[in-house]
């Protein structure tokens, strides 16, 4: 092997590593905004958590992915530690794929179809499929699937060549003197798990293993150590993410560590105990790509399922090796930002949590017109600094989201949590303005007339409406709920400028102080505002459908064309909420 080969062997593994990732990252673009939904509903049974850690691993194609986004997840408090554990056993399963696609490298029949089944015969055909893809997918999902087939091609070129590379070994007497190394089980599992830290991929550690496999130079006793070695470099990757991340975060690390490293000692120690008192013939034999294939996947299974029980035991030595302090759980991990998807999916829990805080605050602070309590209003200025920080957090996070490679159905989300979050926190201090001026009714001790009670009473229970309408709307995603806030919208401004004008009308007469004028005008002016607020938010809701966002264009359009539900929803509203008849005498 002459340096040329080196270089080829390097390149081929550049060319593998970056398959992976590019394959990965097409996956995962397709399933990641389904991953939150099923990571929460399959996470409370053991066997779910199994199943679903199997599943996500082959869809995104990367164990350590999976490790590092549950290390997001239980840094941002979404998932709890024990939901964890079960979920990275199934991980180490779901790697295994990768490892049976190259096994089919070496398939030596005349046979055209058999000839076929080889990823270097078909995978020049997935390319050309992917490329066509891309170049003439108008959808994003069109481009993400030519993205995966590229990919793997890919990745499968890098095989070849790195299987190319190692062939003159066969003939070289160093590679023979080498391989002695190999022959110690402790020095295979320190050289497989030392060079998959270093490149960060157990499947090309594999693949790298299935290559020399091809030379004949590798036996069973020296493939299964390098195997479980890569099982433990893969660690790696979590434990660099867990810097900065909570306890119980590093936590979920710690359990992936005791899990192969002790699944590591048992399998060998079994393996090669027997092997001293009943010597395996085929410990010593020549052993293939299909075979490392199968020695990786029933490592993996009995590693599993043999500690599968003893999941429990495993969270309590994490818990023993990271001792409980103060944990502070993040908002929004960034290490969440490794899938999109489900990043985006999170950013938009979070914005309904602030949704509902915004709507609470409002109605609290409403509720401290009729009747002040200091509590209460202790607790609203409380609320509005939560409220800030989650604009604060969402707004930076969602910023940074925009600038990963996302479908256009993600890039549409990002934008419409972007312009909501900003509409969220202006109704939160929009609650805070009507504190005031509860306040200040409470400390002048003013007091409305029965009547003028009566006819803001009208225009608050509009309010309260729009609020809960346009939440409900948000929180759903419901295109049909969020049309039926702009002609509520309408009717909120038609009762501020009638209640207006008969204040105006009682301050000629006399029949009102200016105080409270004051008072009410700041009062509509806010009810008002957060209508306005309102609107915007549900436009969100509505345009993101069609991927455009025109408040103003689209609000013109239902006002002026005469849309029939837009009229229809304005009529019903404009019957519904009824000012009382204007009275001849009365105060404020």
């Amino acid at each position: 092997m002459d340096v040329f080969s080196l270089f080829t062997l390097l390149g081929g593994l550049a060319f593998f590593l970056y398959g992976m990732n590019v394959m990965s990252a097409g996956l995962e673009k397709m399933v990641g905004g389904k991953l939150e939904r099923v990571l929460k509903s399959m996470t409370d049974s053991r066997w779910k958590g199994l199943l679903l850690g199997a599943v996500i691993t082959i869809a995104i194609q990367s164990s350590s992915a999976m490790t590092v986004m549950l290390v997001g997840l239980v840094n941002s408090g979404i998932m709890q530690l024990e939901q964890t554990v079960a979920v990275i056993m199934g991980s180490s399963m779901g790697t295994t794929l990768t490892a049976w696609i190259l096994s089919a490298a070496g398939i030596e029949s005349n046979s055209f179809f058999l000839q076929m089944l080889k990823p270097e015969s078909f995978s020049p055909l997935v390319a050309l499929v992917g490329v066509l893809f891309i170049m003439t997918g108008k959808g994003g999902k069109k481009r993400d699937i030519g993205s995966i087939l590229v990919g793997f091609s890919i990745l499968m070129t890098g095989m070849s060549f790195m299987s190319q590379s190692v062939s003159p070994l066969a003939e070289t007497p160093a590679f023979h003197e080498l391989l002695v190394m190999f022959q110690n089980p402790l020095m295979g599992v320190l050289i497989g798990t030392v060079f998959t830290g270093i490149i960060q991929s157990s499947a090309a550690s594999v693949g790298i293993l299935q290559s020399l496999a091809m030379t004949g130079s590798i036996s069973l006793g020296m493939a299964f150590p390098v195997i479980t070695g890569a099982n433990i470099g893969t660690c790696v990757t979590g434990l660099l993410s867990a810097f900065g991340a909570n306890k119980n975060a590093k936590r979920v690390v710690a359990v992936s560590v005791y899990f192969k490293v002790i699944g590591t000692a048992i399998c060998l120690s079994v393996f090669y105990g027997l092997n001293a008192f009943i010597h395996f013939d085929f410990a010593d034999a020549p052993i293939s790509a299909f075979g490392i294939a199968v020695v990786h996947t029933l490592f993996n299974i009995v590693n599993t399922f043999v500690l599968l029980p003893f999941s429990k035991q495993l969270e309590k030595l994490a818990k023993l090796t990271i001792r409980e302090k103060n944990t502070k759980e993040e908002l929004l991990d960034e290490r969440l930002l490794l899938s999109p998807g489900l990043a985006i999916a999170e950013c938009r829990n979070l914005a309904v949590r602030m949704a509902g805080a915004a709507r609470d605050s409002m109605k609290e602070a409403i509720g401290l017109l009729g009747q002040f309590d200091p509590k209460s209003a202790e607790h609203i200025a409380r609320q509005e600094e939560e409220i800030d920080l989650y604009e604060d957090k969402l707004g930076t996070f969602l910023v940074k989201l925009s600038s990963k490679e996302l479908t256009a159905k993600d890039s549409g989300g990002v934008s419409q949590l972007l312009h909501a979050i900003g509409d969220f926190e202006r109704i939160g201090d929009h609650a805070v303005n009507i504190l005031r001026v509860a306040g200040e009714i409470h400390d002048k001790d003013l007091h409305f007339s029965e009547k003028a009670q009566e006819e803001l009473g009208v225009i608050t229970r509009a309010i309260l409406d729009i609020l809960d309408l346009t939440v409900e709307a948000f929180e759903k995603d419901d295109a049909s709920l969020a049309a039926k806030v702009e002609p509520l919208e309408q009717v909120i401004d038609g009762l501020k400028l009638d209640l207006k004008s008969r204040h105006i009308h009682r301050l000629q007469e006399g029949r009102c102080t200016i105080e409270l004028g004051f008072v009410l005008t700041d009062l509509l002016t806010n009810y008002e505002r957060v209508s306005d607020h309102c609107s915007n938010i549900a436009v969100t809701v509505i345009q993101i459908k069609d991927s455009v966002l025109d408040t103003h264009g689209y609000l013109n359009e239902v006002k002026t064309t005469g849309d029939p539900v837009f009229t229809q929803a304005f009529d019903t509203y404009t019957e519904q909420y009824v000012l009382p008849a204007s009275p001849s005498s009365n105060r404020g």
